[in-house]
C-alpha cells in the first residue's frame, strides 16, 4: 500500500447559537460551519502495529496517546489498524476551530481508505458522533448547517467566494469551562435564524450575519480569555474587515473580507502588530486538500 494522505481543514462557525443544557447533558446548537483551506495534514503508511507521531508548530501541545482524537478515531474504526499515522499539527489546540475534530474526521477517512473498509460518508459521520460534536460535520468538510448535538447536518445556502483571516492570540480555551460560564448566564434568544437560499456576495453574507446571528459562547469565552476579545477588536477595527467574530468556543477570531488582497493585507497588519500570534489568511468553503 502506498502512503495515504489526508487534510484536516480548520472549522469556522460563522454563527453559533446555543440552547439550554438538556436532560441528556448536551446543549442543542444551530451553526453555519465552513472549512478553511488551512489545516493539519495526516499521512498513513503500512506498519506491523498502530503508531502515531506528531510534528509541526503545535506538536508540543498535542498528546501522543489515546487522549489524541486521531488515535481514538483510528482505533474506533479498526481495533488494531496496521498503520503508522503521522500528524503535522498546523492548527492551534483548544482554539475553537475544530483542530482535534478535523483531525479525528481526517483519521476516519484515512483509515477507511487505507484499509479499504468500505464505509460511506454517512457511516463515518455516525461513528464520529461518539468522538465529538464537530466531528460529523468535519467528515465531509463541506459548508453545512449543524443542529441538534451537531450531528443533524443540512446543506448550507449557496455561498460566494469567501476570503478570511483567522487569528489566535496563543490562548488555549478548553470547552468545558466555557459551557459552564455560559450556563451561569442568561439564556440568549432563539436558536434558528431563517437562512436565505443563497448569498450573492460576501458583503450580503456579512450583513446578514451581523444583523441576524451571534456566537452565544463569545461572551463566556471573553470572560475567561480576554486576549480573544483583543483579537476580535483588532480585526473589527480594520476597514478591511466586513465582520469580526469568534469561532466556536474560542479563542480564535475570524474576519471576513471582500477579496483576497484585503485578507492578505489584514493578515499582514495583524502579524506586524502581534508577531507572536497565530495568523492565517485563508479561503472558507470546502472541501479542500
Amino acid at each position: 500500500m502506498a502512503p495515504a494522505a489526508g487534510f484536516a481543514g480548520a472549522k469556522v462557525n460563522l454563527y453559533l447559537h446555543v440552547g439550554a443544557l438538556g436532560a441528556d447533558g448536551y446543549h442543542p446548537i444551530d451553526s453555519l460551519m465552513l472549512f478553511a483551506d488551512v489545516g493539519d495534514r495526516l499521512t498513513a503508511t503500512p506498519a506491523p502495529a498502530f503508531s502515531l507521531t506528531v510534528s509541526g508548530p503545535f506538536a508540543g501541545a498535542t498528546p501522543v496517546s489515546p487522549a489524541n482524537l486521531v488515535w481514538r478515531a483510528a482505533r474506533t474504526l479498526h481495533e488494531a489498524p496496521g498503520l503508522a499515522i503521522h500528524l503535522d499539527k498546523i492548527l492551534p489546540v483548544a482554539a475553537g476551530i475544530g483542530g482535534g475534530s478535523a483531525d479525528a474526521a481526517a483519521a476516519l477517512r484515512l483509515v477507511n481508505q487505507a484499509l479499504k473498509l468500505g464505509f460511506n460518508s454517512q457511516r463515518l459521520q455516525d461513528i464520529g458522533v461518539g468522538l465529538g460534536a464537530d466531528v460529523p460535520a468535519c467528515v465531509g468538510s463541506v459548508p453545512v448547517v449543524a443542529r441538534g448535538r451537531g450531528e443533524q447536518l443540512s446543506p448550507a445556502p449557496r455561498l460566494p467566494e469567501i476570503h478570511a483571516v483567522l487569528v489566535n492570540p496563543g490562548v488555549a480555551v478548553p470547552t468545558g469551562p466555557i459551557f459552564a460560564a455560559f450556563d451561569a448566564g442568561p439564556l440568549p434568544g432563539t436558536l434558528d435564524p431563517r437562512l436565505p437560499a443563497a448569498f450573492d456576495t460576501v458583503q450580503d453574507l456579512a450583513t446578514w450575519l451581523t444583523t441576524k446571528t451571534r456566537n452565544d459562547l463569545q461572551a463566556a469565552a471573553l470572560s475567561l480569555a480576554p486576549a480573544a476579545g483583543e483579537a476580535i477588536d483588532i480585526l473589527g477595527a480594520s476597514s478591511l474587515s466586513l465582520l469580526a467574530r469568534m469561532s466556536g468556543s474560542g479563542a480564535t477570531a475570524f474576519a471576513l473580507c471582500a477579496k483576497a488582497p484585503d485578507a492578505q493585507a489584514l493578515a499582514a497588519a495583524v502579524r506586524t502588530a502581534r508577531p507572536n500570534w497565530w495568523v492565517a489568511c485563508c479561503r472558507l468553503g470546502g472541501p479542500w486538500g
